[in-house]
């Protein structure tokens, strides 16, 4: 795996990891959709809607992908710059495994235009055809309705439930465990 940063392109996104000068527009996309957010999120520390502390949290973005253990790709739209979600995959592992997983998150403003499924669509490309990794696990809650159909058009299978597998808004939630694989996954030296 490179430590180059990637910069794909959709149609119309722009993935990338975010940059050092861009902890106040992360700040504010939290902050935006604080309420958009909350009932699918972990309860946020102290200081997350700040500046202050996203600026080290974006340099650990790079850090985590120089290490090959996640690339939080950031979503921007191409036509005005705006920072519109996060399509994040972490828990990279190799060997026997060739694995990683899923999490994102999308403006509440824009739900509903296709633009998380073409930017996940655009990552999952990445992490299969580039990074050669074979498989890629996502889990939601049953009731989010919308996550479900963006796995579902991205070509993830069911696989199961997780009762009580996260503290999501405050209590235990259940999540439906989906994954996709990559049939054109080829072998490395030393996998």
């Amino acid at each position: 795996m490179s430590n180059s940063s990637p910069e794909l392109s959709s149609e119309r996104c722009t993935l990338r990891l975010p940059r050092s000068g861009e902890a106040l527009q992360i700040a504010e996309f939290f902050a935006r959709n604080r309420e958009h957010l909350a009932p699918w999120d972990p309860a946020p520390p102290p200081g997350f809607y700040t500046e202050s502390f996203w600026r080290p949290r974006v340099a650990e973005m790079q850090l985590e992908f120089q290490r090959h253990t996640a690339l939080r790709l950031h979503v921007f739209l191409k036509e005005s710059g705006a920072l519109i979600g996060m399509a994040n995959f972490a828990n990279l592992r190799r060997g026997v495994s060739q694995c990683c997983g899923l999490g994102y998150r999308m403006d509440g403003q824009l739900q509903g235009q296709g633009l998380m499924t073409e930017a996940l669509a655009r990552g999952i490309q990445f992490i299969f055809d580039d990074l050669n990794f074979h498989r890629i696990e996502a889990n939601f809650i049953p009731h989010n309705l919308a996550s479900g159909r963006v796995l579902e058009k991205l070509g993830f299978r069911r696989e199961g439930l997780a009762e009580r597998y996260l503290l999501i808004d405050g209590k235990w939630q259940d999540h439906v465990l989906t994954s996709l694989t990559n049939d054109s996954w080829r072998p490395e030296d030393g996998d």
